[in-house]
């Protein structure tokens, strides 16, 4: 029975470090915590053709009304017809409903490439311009010969009425036109979650209260606690998993020249490798393809190789199962834990990459290792089903090395996920790895904080995958020793 002086200082101890985890998420998460890229952001048309001369005297409209809470800037493509211009250009944003003027700038035609853009810029975010009717204007002082043309798209695709919600209608000096000016606004919407996260911070706190309270009660009644019974049995056999961890971990670098260091270089082989297998296809399509694809493999090769390695745990340990009693998950876990030993070694050439290839780490970079135990957690209770698993059909060692091929192509290591017909995007939606290496990219290349639903989702992940492995590896493990 745990007396309660000790259960009150686990609950103060688990309290205190629940806390300083919500003020730390909090600070490294930052602005993506409370606001991301509007999902009403209208994107810039390819241009057809040009729309007119805008000189003295045209003008130029663009209405459409935005589903963006925070509208940051507007965005115009022009035409020079490949000379010299001249003149002052306006461009306005202008807020039909009211007459009022939401920004406003002037452009000198003469800097304007072809193809170039203007852009107006708010100085801060403008949170009145949701759904509201606005219209972009666009005039001129030039003389004909000198002036640049906005350009436009004739063809609209479906997503663009959704976009502007059906509003958009462009009007040259009075005449309405078919098409849309080639044009692009961007902004920011609100994150609910985040705009809550203190009251949610509250909700777990108390969650957390009750949680210990219920336990307390269990222990008083004596009755059994799975999770206390876990950290005893972690205590009591820690030489053991201490000396099978280092075995397993110097097993696989036995009788090897270089030893540990392949830890180092196996990832980063693998990425010159893949690097310049695939560098002509899609690294134009990939902002700093090096770091990207060598998330990737460093992410994908410790899962690979923890459940790889955990799948034989059982049987590879028969003599001991037989002869000395062990809790039977200690022996997936060691092998897990050594795995996670390489995946700490393979970071020191993703971080050397990195800042070879300019990555520029943001204080997200710390909420990268949240993914990182996502994907640990995910891969013990993987490893506790397939352990299982083989003591009953020793052909699974077969199909996983089938399944972990089939998975590896499944997942955007080595090509950008926006190859994928939309008829297979659901392969996507249904791989829990990409979650975890699609996040882990965003905190490391982009130096962005994922959603917070992003973090309650590789969460759930996880630990459903951990309960799931729990419960196949607890029933079926007192039958494990007739079949060794």
């Amino acid at each position: 029975m745990v007396s309660r002086k000790k259960v009150l200082k686990i609950s103060l101890t688990v309290l205190a470090v629940y806390a300083i985890l919500a003020c730390l998420f909090y600070f490294l998460a930052g602005d993506q915590l409370r606001f991301r890229n509007s999902r009403g952001n209208v994107e810039m048309l390819p241009a057809e053709s040009g729309t007119v001369e805008l000189v003295q005297g045209a003008v130029v409209e663009q209405s459409f009304a935005a589903r963006i809470q925070r509208l940051e800037s507007v965005s115009v493509q022009w035409g020079t017809y490949y000379r010299p211009n001249a003149g002052t250009i306006t461009m306005e944003l202008i807020d039909m409903s009211t007459g009022t003027v939401l920004l406003s700038g002037q452009f000198d035609a003469a800097a304007i490439p072809e193809g170039g853009l203007t852009t107006l810029t708010a100085d801060a975010p403008i949170e009145t311009a949701y759904g509201v009717p606005l219209v972009l204007r666009l005039t001129a002082d030039s003389q004909a010969g000198s002036a640049a043309s906005p350009l436009m798209a004739a063809t609209l695709p479906e997503t663009y009425a959704e976009q502007t919600q059906e509003a958009s209608q462009l009007t040259l000096n009075g005449v309405p036109t078919t098409g849309a000016l080639c044009y692009a606004v961007s902004g920011e919407d609100y994150i609910w979650t985040g705009l809550h996260y203190w009251k949610f911070c509250a909700a777990g706190a108390v969650l957390i209260v009750l949680f210990l309270f219920v336990f307390w009660k269990r222990c008083r009644a004596g009755k059994r606690s799975y999770l206390l019974n876990a950290a005893h049995a972690m205590k009591k056999y820690r030489f053991l998993i201490r000396q099978l961890v280092s075995r397993d971990f110097k097993t696989k670098y036995k009788r090897s020249v270089l030893g540990v260091f392949w830890s180092f270089l196996n990832p980063l082989l693998t990425m010159i490798v893949q690097y310049f297998v695939f560098s002509t296809i899609f690294k134009s399509d990939i902002p700093n393809y090096p770091a990207y694809l060598l998330t990737g493999i460093v992410c994908f090769n410790f899962f690979s190789e923890s459940c790889g390695m955990a799948l034989t745990s059982i049987l590879g340990n028969a003599s001991l199962i037989t002869k000395v009693y062990v809790p039977k998950y200690v022996y997936p876990l060691t092998r897990v834990l050594s795995s996670v030993i390489n995946l700490g070694i393979s970071l020191i050439p993703l971080v050397l990459v990195c800042v070879f290839t300019g990555v520029q780490f943001q204080k997200s970079v710390v909420l990268a290792f949240f993914f990182l135990f996502c994907l640990i957690l995910f891969s013990y209770g993987l490893s506790l089903l397939l352990s299982a698993a083989l003591v009953f059909f020793r052909d699974m060692q077969f199909l996983w090395n089938v399944l972990s091929m089939i998975w590896m192509y499944a997942t955007p290591i080595f090509y950008p996920e926006s190859i994928l017909p939309e008829n297979f995007r659901f392969v996507l939606a249904i791989n829990p790895l990409y979650y975890f290496i699609q996040n882990t990219r965003l905190c490391i290349l982009d130096g962005l904080s994922p959603e917070p639903t992003a973090y309650l989702q590789c969460m759930l992940i996880a630990l459903g995958m951990l309960l799931v492995g729990s419960l196949v590896f607890r029933k079926s493990q007192d039958r494990f020793v007739l079949y060794l």
